[in-house]
This record gives C-alpha cells, sequence and structure tokens, in this order.
C-alpha cells in the first residue's frame, strides 16, 4: 500500500541523513524526534491492522490517503531542502524548512490522534490483521524456505492427450492448433505441459516458444524463435538486423525440419498475418499450437481445443493440491467450507490457484475459511474477467502489509516480461519501501518477501538458480492487472496504457512513472514526441523507467528530486545515451539507482560524481570501458557497480578518507584489478566480483591477489586473462588463494594443470558452481579423486580443448551434481562412465564435442534407463548432426548448430 511504503520511504531519508557522514545537511533535532515518532506509530498500526479488506473500505481508503498525502510532503520538502543543500541553489531558506516541517508535523499530529481515537472506539473500519492472516513476522521469514511447487495440472487429462495427438498425429502438412478459453483458464499451463512432454521434444527437431501479447512486435517475434532454434546467435548480434533478414534466416532454419512454434497469448488475427509466412510448410508434419482468448483469432487454425471452467470436484482437487500435500491432508471440519471456497470460484483455475496460495498461507480455521467465502459471495455475479479480478484483488487485501507495495511493483514490467531477480531486488531495495531487519542485508530480506509472494501463487517461478533460488520471475497478465489498478487507485505507480490518449493528464504529480515503449513500430515516433514533451515537468517524480531516447537534455533541473533512473534491461544494449549529459545526470544528485546506456570510451568520471550521496546502485551498458575517481572510494552507500569494463584506481592513503564501503556487494568488472591491503580493508562485504586483465599480466604480486583470501563473504568470483602473456603457473599456484566463501567460480585463461584442481579448487566446501572456460584448465588428462567437489551443482568445461581423457572412477566424486555442460571439447575420448551413477544428475549438454563423447554419453543414459533412471537428459548440439540422428530419443535430444 501506497501508505506504508511512503512512511518507510521517510524514515529510511531521515535515518540516511543522520547517520550518513556526508553532506553535512542540518534537520531540526527535535523536530526529527517528533517526527520519527509519529512515523513509527503510524508504522505500527499498519502493520498490525489491515485497512484493504473491510466492509467500511472508502473511510480505509481516505485515512491510508491522509497518511501517504503528509508523508509525502514531508519527504518532500525534506529532499528538496537535501539538493538545495548539495547543489548550491538555495530554493528553500531554512526558516522555510523549519515552518514546513511543523506544519506537516502538525498534520500527522492530528492523523495520529484520529488513528488513536479509532482504536479506541474499535468503531469497524479497521479489521485486526492477525484474526485472518497467520503470515510470518516482518523479522521471522526462514531464508531455507525455498518453494519447489510445479505449475499443477488438473482436470485437463484429456484435453493434455487430445493435444499430443494433434500433435502426433496425422496429416503431414503444416497444420495450426488454437487452445482457446478466457484468460486464467490454464491454456498457457497446458501448451507449457505439452511442449516439455519427453515424447514431443523427440518427436520435433525444432521447438520455439514466443510470448506475444497485446503489445507485439514482428522483430521481436522473430529474435524470440532465432534465440529458441539457434543457440549459438547472440541477442546482440539479431537485433541488429531487419525484419527482413530475421524472417528469411527464420524459414531457412526450419526449411526441411520437422517444427513445433508455440504463439502464447495472441490477441489479433493481424500479428498472425504479419508473421505465418515466415514458417514453411515443407511436408515434416511440422505443428504451430497458438493460445488465445479470442475466437476469431483461433478460427486462423484447425478445428481447436476449447478449454472450458473446472467442474467443482476438479475444482476441489486443485484447491486442495494447492494448500495441503494431498486432499486427505484437509481437516474434516474445513471440508465443506472449503468446498464452497472451491465452488465460489467458478472453475476458473487461476482464480482457485490463488485463493490457495492465500489459504495455504493463513490460518486452517473455520472462522477464517468462512471469512474468505463470505467475501468470495460478494463477488461470484460479475462477469468472468471481472470476476477474476476480484478473486485476485481480495487476496491482494489479505496481503501482510510489509508485501503490498512489493506485489504492486510488478506492475513496473511490461507484460509477459521476464523479470531477472537481480534487477528486481535492486529496484525494490533503491525504493526505500523494505523494512530494514536487523541482522539481515535488504538483499536478503527481497528475497524473502518474493519467496512469501510465490508461495502465495501471486508471482511465478520461471527460474532458479543452482543454488535454488529463484533467478527469473513472471507474473500472469491478470495479476499484473489487479497490480496496475491497484496501484492506479492509491497513486503508488503511474503506467500509461496501451490507449492512453492522453499521457499527460495528471502525470506531474506523479512519484513513479512507468512508461514502457510502444511495440508498434509506427507508434514509435508518435510517444517519443508524446512522452519527451511530458516528461519536461515532472518535479515529483522519484522513479522514471522508460527505455528510449526521451529525456530532456537537462535531466537535473527536470527531476531533481529522482532516485531510480533506469533506460536500460539487464540483457538491452540500448537506451539513453548520456555521452554527450554525463554532467547532467550528475545532477542527479538524489539518486540511489542509475541503469543507463553510454558509448564512451576510456571514458574519465568527473569527481562530482560523489554529489551522488546516496547511490546505491549504478549500472552502465554499451561501454568499453571507463575510470573511476579516486572519490568513489568516499561513496559508503555503493551496494552494487556494474560496467562493461572499469577502472578502479587505488584508495587514497592517509588522511581523514579512511572510508569503508560496508554496504558494496558487486564489483563488476573491474579491469587490472588490484587487491591490495586498503582495497580489501574497504569492500569487507564484496559477495560478486568480476575482473579481468587485458594487457600483459605482471604477476600475482603486483596485482595483490594473494589478498583475494581475505574477502570473507565473497561467493561469486570471475577472473579472466586475456592478455596474450599469460600468467605463470606457480605465481598462481602460490598467490591466487581463494576464500572458503566461494560458491560460484568462472576461469578463463589461467592455464593451470588439472591436477592443480586438487589443490585450488576441488576442496573450496561451498563451491556450487565452477564455469572452466577458454584454457582456465590445459593438459591431456584429469583425474578426480574423492572427497572434493563436495557441494558442486554445476559444471561447465568450455573450450578447454586439451582434453584427453576425463577419469572419475566413483560417481562420489561429484556427489550432488546436477547439471554437466561440456562444449567444444573434441579432444576427449569418452564421457566417465561413473557420471550416470550420480543420483542427484539431472541434465548433460554437449556442444560441438566428439562423436565418442557423444557415444559414450548415450550408452551412459541407457544404462540409466534399465536401471529405472527416467529423469536423466542430454541434450547435443552438432554443426552437422545427420550422422549421429540415430542415437535420438525422449531423453536423448539432437540439435543441429545453425
Amino acid at each position: 500500500m501506497a501508505a506504508y511504503a511512503a512512511l518507510l520511504s521517510l524514515k529510511h531519508i531521515i535515518e540516511q541523513i543522520q547517520l550518513h557522514p556526508r553532506p553535512p545537511i542540518y534537520l531540526d533535532q527535535n523536530q526529527v524526534h517528533s517526527l520519527t515518532d509519529t512515523l513509527n506509530f503510524l508504522q505500527d498500526f499498519l502493520e498490525v491492522y489491515s485497512c484493504g479488506g473491510g466492509s467500511s473500505s472508502e473511510a480505509a481508503d481516505v485515512l491510508e490517503s491522509r497518511i501517504a498525502d503528509a508523508t509525502h510532503a514531508a519527504e518532500d520538502i525534506i529532499e528538496t531542502w537535501i539538493v538545495d543543500q548539495i547543489l548550491g541553489g538555495e530554493r528553500m531558506s531554512s526558516d522555510e524548512l523549519y515552518q514546513g516541517l511543523e506544519k506537516l508535523i502538525q498534520d500527522m499530529g492530528f492523523i495520529k490522534k484520529d488513528v488513536m481515537e479509532i482504536k479506541e472506539k474499535n468503531i469497524g473500519i479497521i479489521e485486526d490483521h492477525s484474526l485472518h492472516t497467520n503470515s510470518p513476522t516482518l523479522g521471522g521469514l526462514s531464508s531455507s524456505h525455498l518453494t519447489t511447487k510445479q505449475e499443477t495440472v488438473v482436470g485437463f487429462d484429456e484435453l493434455l492427450v487430445e493435444v499430443m495427438d494433434k500433435l502426433t498425429g496425422q496429416p503431414s502438412n503444416l497444420r495450426i492448433i488454437p487452445i482457446v478459453g478466457m484468460g486464467g483458464i490454464g491454456k498457457t499451463t497446458l501448451a507449457r505441459n505439452t511442449y516439455a512432454k519427453p515424447l514431443i521434444m523427440h518427436h520435433f527437431d525444432i521447438r520455439a516458444w514466443v510470448t506475444i501479447s497485446q503489445n507485439y512486435n514482428v522483430r521481436e517475434i522473430l529474435i524470440e524463435i532465432l534465440l529458441c532454434i539457434r543457440k549459438d546467435e547472440s541477442r546482440e548480434i539479431l537485433s541488429s538486423k531487419n525484419e527482413g533478414e530475421l524472417g528469411e534466416t527464420v524459414h531457412k532454419s526450419l526449411w526441411g525440419r520437422r517444427y513445433l512454434i508455440v504463439l502464447d497469448d495472441i490477441w489479433s488475427v493481424e500479428v498472425w498475418d504479419k508473421v505465418n509466412f515466415f514458417f514453411p510448410d515443407n511436408g515434416q508434419g511440422s505443428r504451430i499450437v497458438i493460445t488465445t482468448r479470442l475466437s476469431n483469432v483461433a478460427s486462423i487454425g484447425s478445428r481447436g481445443l476449447e478449454m472450458n471452467f473446472l467442474d467443482d470436484d476438479t475444482s476441489w482437487d486443485l484447491l486442495c493440491k494447492n494448500i495441503f500435500e494431498k486432499e486427505e491432508d484437509c481437516p474434516h471440519e474445513l471440508e465443506e467450507i472449503g468446498k464452497k471456497i472451491a465452488k465460489n470460484c467458478k472453475g476458473l483455475p487461476l482464480s482457485i490457484v490463488v485463493i490457495g496460495g492465500l489459504l495455504a498461507n493463513s490460518k486452517h480455521t473455520t472462522e477464517h475459511w468462512e471469512y474468505i467465502s463470505e467475501n468470495l459471495n460478494s463477488i461470484v455475479h460479475l462477469e468472468d474477467n471481472e470476476r477474476c479480478l476480484k478473486v485476485l484483488l481480495l487476496s491482494y487485501n489479505h496481503l501482510p502489509v510489509h508485501l503490498k507495495p512489493c506485489f504492486l511493483y510488478m506492475g513496473v514490467f511490461p507484460e509477459d516480461r521476464k523479470i531477472h531477480v537481480s534487477w528486481l531486488i535492486k529496484l525494490w531495495v533503491s525504493e526505500g519501501f523494505l523494512k530494514p531487519i536487523s541482522g539481515k542485508s535488504l538483499e536478503v530480506v527481497s528475497r524473502e518477501y518474493l519467496e512469501d509472494l510465490c508461495d502465495r501463487n501471486l508471482i511465478r517461478v520461471h527460474q532458479r538458480g543452482s543454488n535454488g533460488k529463484i533467478k527469473v520471475c513472471n507474473i500472469h497478465d491478470l495479476l499484473r492487472e489487479v497490480c496496475l489498478r491497484e496501484a492506479e487507485r492509491e497513486k503508488f505507480l503511474y503506467v500509461p496504457r496501451k490507449h492512453s490518449l492522453n499521457i499527460a493528464q495528471g502525470i506531474n504529480t506523479q512519484r513513479h512513472i512507468i512508461i514502457h515503449q510502444s511495440e508498434s513500430e509506427t507508434g514509435y515516433l508518435l510517444d517519443v514526441l508524446q512522452v519527451h514533451n511530458t516528461l519536461l515537468s515532472v518535479p515529483l517524480a522519484r522513479s522514471l523507467m522508460c527505455k528510449f531516447m526521451l529525456l530532456p537534455s537537462h535531466p537535473g533541473s527536470n527531476y531533481r528530486l529522482l532516485r531510480v533512473l533506469k533506460v536500460v534491461d539487464k540483457h538491452s544494449y540500448s537506451g539513453y545515451h548520456a555521452s554527450d549529459s554525463i554532467e547532467a545526470v550528475l545532477q542527479l544528485v538524489n539518486s540511489r539507482f542509475l541503469a543507463i546506456g553510454a558509448d564512451w570510451q576510456n571514458f574519465r568520471f568527473p569527481s562530482s560524481v560523489y554529489l551522488l550521496w546516496n547511490l546505491q546502485t549504478l549500472i552502465v551498458k554499451d561501454m568499453f570501458y571507463a575510470v573511476a575517481p579516486s572519490v568513489i572510494w568516499k561513496m559508503t552507500q555503493l551496494r552494487h557497480i556494474e560496467f562493461g569494463l572499469l577502472d578502479l584506481p587505488d584508495p587514497p592513503l592517509g588522511g581523514d578518507d579512511d572510508f569503508v564501503l560496508g554496504n558494496l556487494q558487486t564489483l563488476l568488472k573491474i579491469r587490472n584489478f588490484k587487491c591490495g591491503e586498503e582495497v580489501v580493508k574497504r569492500i569487507p562485504n564484496v559477495k560478486k566480483l568480476q575482473i579481468c586483465y587485458l594487457e600483459e599480466f605482471e604477476g600475482c604480486s603486483s596485482y595483490s591477489l594473494n589478498n583475494l583470501v581475505r574477502l570473507h563473504k565473497l561467493e561469486s568470483f570471475s577472473c579472466f586473462f586475456y592478455s596474450q602473456k599469460k600468467p605463470h603457473r606457480n605465481d598462481l599456484l602460490r598467490n591466487l588463494i581463494l576464500p572458503n566463501s566461494i560458491k560460484k567460480l568462472a576461469l578463463r585463461g589461467t592455464n593451470l594443470y588439472w591436477d592443480d584442481m586438487k589443490t585450488k579448487i576441488g576442496l573450496l566446501p561451498n563451491l556450487q558452481v565452477l564455469k572452466l572456460q577458454y584454457n582456465s584448465f590445459v593438459g591431456p588428462e584429469w583425474e578426480t579423486v574423492e572427497g572434493q567437489f563436495c557441494n558442486l551443482r554445476f559444471l561447465q568445461i568450455y573450450t578447454c580443448s586439451d582434453l584427453e581423457w576425463w577419469t572419475t572412477t566413483d560417481s562420489s566424486h561429484f556427489p550432488r551434481l546436477e547439471h554437466l555442460v561440456l562444449c567444444n571439447m573434441d579432444k576427449l575420448n569418452e564421457m566417465p562412465p561413473c557420471i550416470g551413477e550420480i543420483p542427484t544428475l539431472q541434465s548433460i549438454e554437449l556442444k560441438n564435442c566428439s562423436d565418442s563423447t557423444i557415444i559414450s554419453t548415450r550408452r551412459i543414459l541407457e544404462e540409466q534407463e534399465e536401471l529405472g533412471n527416467v529423469g536423466l537428459r542430454v541434450r547435443v548440439i552438432l554443426f552437422n548432426q545427420e550422422h549421429l540422428e540415430s542415437l535420438a530419443s525422449p531423453n536423448f535430444q539432437i540439435e543441429e548448430s545453425r
């Protein structure tokens, strides 16, 4: 909720001013104490009581609006004062600051008094939150609680069989198979489960999945298809091609092959008309599956499958699966009311799953379930889509208050976007609406909140990393619609809709502005011009996210209070190129999160970057390399630094400049990194470090790499040598000492011997991911031993082309290995037979490896299948696959590298 987020944000600002050694910002201490007391009181009130789902919601909305407005006003005054003090603008005098805050403290005092009267009179405007949830306390979430649920398919068994029959049966000509039904009915779930079946994976030579959505772009559709079918292509290379070139490449890649294309969530016949001629009908039995909500779109194919609502029994079965392990685990006293709740979801799987998430995370009492049932009763007679949205809104209303801002914030991402959690967490932290928990970093708190939202089925896990943590997530478009509606109602986010006639209406008072680029090529220029003019006056904006060149030339004067500027994404390489106006960007002295594009060559950051007193995250894309100023060692709020390549100067010695960057967790990608005494002392809590050496390596002692072992919090470390003069093996053995905290390790060009693995890497007790890239290890033979790699989950060996014999005599040498990837290992004679006996092994991927390695891996798979292990999957990618095609099976995929 906006009010709770505002309270936490203002408390964060006040705390930073009080604790931060710079700038010397003065606030009257009596006012600070008075304001803080009121903020704490209102925060406690909102945490204990829910103002969302009760009968007097209008009165609750008014109360929350008053809290948010007063808090925002105080925030505006304080942050304006900070910016004036740093930039010397003096727009506000100290008397104006004092008088302004005094009035707001008075106003908030009136709100506090009203809240106390409400609590004393107990007039029912608010409801005791504890009656209806048993959510973990703000400080009691367990970081070990990992979501492991898969998407549950209930009631669609016959449809699943029918889809598979249509995909694998006659005729041999190209067939279009539509799956039609309303939003949340399970179309994508059905298609995804079919797509992942081993039989389907084996039947088709090529498979590709593309999510279309309402805002489609033909170029992006073609790029997504090519990324699926041409594994060696990168998005950057494909993005440089025009639509005609991409379409021709798709057509050529599919020609003569049996392919399956899934076009998920098509909203118009128009998009099909623009892409269908790229899909050849070559008599190979190819299939295209489309999912859509619209019957007229479904008419473009053969007789499709219409998904209907679940019956009452199946609805109850699905609800139980989302609350309990099994239906019989439901207490007898809850069965009757539970079946009533399932029935009132009207057979819509999404509604059932989300309500199941709500009930699974609340008290299993008859009283609470009856309360949920009564709320559902009031919305069962609405139209299908509106009814589903109301059901989802009910689940939002009963979220613990600390999760509400995090959930609403999901509305900032475009529809159907795969959301990289590393960026999501950085944004949550930068926005300031997370409550600090003693002993935990805000990043850890963020991950716990995300797990909780996933457990409630409000956010979907798309991919987990090797450590079990969520790596990529997404959100159903109906749940995203709930985010947008509620965020708009609470004035939490401003996200103009596709058909908005006046993007400028009301934008000048908005605090979080998100503008997605029009996916229609014809609408792009209009958007740029319209939005550019609109953004000339947004004085209260704290967040601005966009993807095109629409910022004014002097953003510092237009967005004085801005905290978050995001114009590039994790994998995008185009955005706001600030090369001509870096000084203007550095006027954004209130910034906490900057993600920009730049085409600088050997750029030296000016020392004025130091003015960004509260900067936490600095991400710069598209740059060859930059040079940081020495003042970066004074920027103690920095948490994440990510560059294409960055020269980091030595910390200054002597004087009063002995700052410690205790918050710094990420440092990427540092050129010729020197890990001297002063550096180690300044970055004690760094968790992720990437370093590389481009010129001739002068020896470990020149760069003090022996000090890496003193970085006791380091979990992810990458070390790349690109220079012609390789490092000396003995030098690395003596001085490259890694801390036991390492969980992920990537090496390139180290030229160590395979036998060195036993002393340098194998004994790292926490190592989970090991990526051995080009000539990181050299020599013809690697013999592993027992007692090493005790926690290794993922092993990749890439272009260590000397290796001929890999000897592993027992599966206990890799007791927990889950995924093995070998690339360009053309001299390797065979896969160690014992690899197949590793009980945890899930997948093997071989890309451009020797035939003997591929054949021996096929033999390993056969042996495991004979023993009943059907969980192992092997994927082979080759330049020429014809001579090995006979090896293919449902669990042994062979693809051509193009």
